[in-house]
């Protein structure tokens, strides 16, 4: 009888759990077709990086650890452009679910004049840090070559401002293609000058360094003019530019725009900022270390865009359904993206770790940096699905507009955990760059663990 019991039990659990487990696989692939294109364009994005490391790491240790320092400091700017425009999403999209298309409109006006003025500001910043290079105890020879690469990639973060807000914007609207075709477009023309600006090729000078921000320059105002052309000659674009002058800074749209971007501004630098002082501890081990830390942070930069497509889509969906005041829908939606980045995710960690001797190598030829670069290839494996659900997580609670308890548990998760970690194991004497990525991985997992939480507080207000 008992066993009869058993038998009958264990099918009817097992019966409900693929029912349960169909109706998330069923949202896959209404999630792939808006995350994809979002997820071509971030890795585009991050193909700028990867082809300005692997055609200046010919060049040699010093000149890939000097990139990796200019570009840490732009990014630690520009993750408050990005963080802000980020605010642009579930406001659309909860304004989309409401067929509120004046609000549309005056989001878009005031996202991209408001991310305008922020890339210009951020650009001032950028040049008055510059100078503090030389007393952060970084090699006398990277921050030498770094300077001239940093004044010129500094303007850039005015174009990628602008960019990320008509991306944000048009995500918003569920129409995610664009922006992956203009980042296409931006990677094509930033393969080209890099090549010939770089290295000196038919007929162009010889710049190195200042050649590959030359040519990343020129690819992303070539993004904004794109974009721009999208909105003026496709038609369900056009009613929203129509005046495009009109009702700029309007107060309550600025208010709104400022009370999601200043948090989600915050939380960017957060999640960045500990990336980017891997850069700095690792410049206060070797030249080696740095070039290593900046091939791992080019790999994991990578793997962590998949997952940014798939948090885009969570915040699309569920400012969609806030909008609707569905809240069965936007709980199923968000398991189904949970369930979806944990199998992407677990994948992108198997092939880490086969690829980890293998990757190093398409960066530089060094052996010593290949060897380090493994190493810290290996944690990348063991963070990938930590990364993966905290970034989904954090998309959700973006889209509920839930920013400021997220924000502290950055803070904590990053700062307060995972900082220490990185410093403190980070020393020659202990595990040198791993124990820097080792508090990386710390700082992710608390991360996921507290977004996770604050959602499923906010998850029971719906049933």
């Amino acid at each position: 009888m008992g066993k009869h019991y058993a038998k009958y039990y264990w099918n009817n659990n097992t019966l409900a759990s693929k029912k349960v487990l169909s109706k998330y696989i069923k949202e896959f692939p209404v999630n792939l077709r808006l995350a994809y294109p979002i997820m071509i364009g971030q890795l585009g994005n991050v193909m700028v990086g990867f082809i300005d490391n692997v055609m200046v790491g010919k060049l040699g240790a010093s000149s890939l650890a000097a990139v990796s320092l200019g570009n840490g400091l732009f990014f630690l700017a520009l993750s408050l452009a990005i963080g802000f425009s980020l605010s642009i999403t579930p406001l659309v999209a909860e304004a989309d679910g409401q067929k509120d298309y004046l609000k549309i409109s005056l989001l878009l006006k005031n996202g991209i004049a408001l991310s305008t003025l922020l890339g210009g500001a951020l650009f001032v910043v950028i040049k008055l840090l510059q100078p503090f290079l030389t007393l952060l105890d970084q090699p006398e020879e990277v921050v030498v070559l770094a300077n001239p690469y940093i004044n010129i990639l500094a303007f850039s973060i005015i174009p990628l401002a602008m960019f990320q807000a008509m991306k944000q914007f048009s995500d918003g609207l569920s129409v995610t293609r664009y922006a992956m075709i203009a980042t296409i477009i931006g990677n094509v023309l930033n393969v080209f000058f890099n090549y010939v600006l770089i290295y000196g090729k038919w007929g162009f000078p010889k710049l190195l360094l200042e050649g590959a921000a030359i040519g990343t320059l020129i690819a992303r105002f070539s993004m904004v003019f794109f974009m721009l052309l999208i909105f003026y000659k496709q038609q369900n674009f056009k009613v929203y530019v129509s005046n495009i002058f009109s009702n700029i800074l309007q107060l309550n749209i600025v208010k709104n725009l400022l009370k999601l971007g200043f948090p989600a501004a915050l939380q960017m630098l957060f999640e960045f900022g500990i990336f980017i002082s891997s850069i700095f501890l690792s410049g206060l081990l070797s030249t080696e270390d740095q070039a290593a830390n900046q091939i791992a942070l080019n790999v994991a930069s990578i793997t962590f865009m998949i997952a940014v497509g798939l948090g885009v889509t969570a915040t699309i969906r569920t400012g969609n359904q806030l909008g609707k005041k569905d809240f069965k829908a936007l709980i199923r939606i968000v398991r189904s993206i949970l369930l979806l980045v944990f199998l992407i995710e677990f994948v992108f960690a198997i092939v880490l770790v086969f690829l980890k001797d293998y990757l190093p190598v398409f960066y530089i030829s060094d052996v010593n940096v290949i060897a380090l670069a493994a190493k810290l290839l290996l944690v990348v494996a063991c963070f990938q699905i930590s990364d993966g659900f905290q970034v989904v997580l954090l998309g959700t609670l973006r889209g509920l507009q839930d920013v400021n308890i997220p924000t502290l548990c950055l803070f904590i998760a990053y700062w307060c955990v995972g900082f220490p970690i990185s410093y403190y194991l980070g020393n020659p004497s202990y595990l040198g760059s791993v124990g820097i990525w080792i508090g990386l991985f710390a700082g992710l997992t608390v991360s996921s663990g507290l977004l996770y939480i604050r959602y499923l507080y906010l998850s029971k207000k719906f049933n």
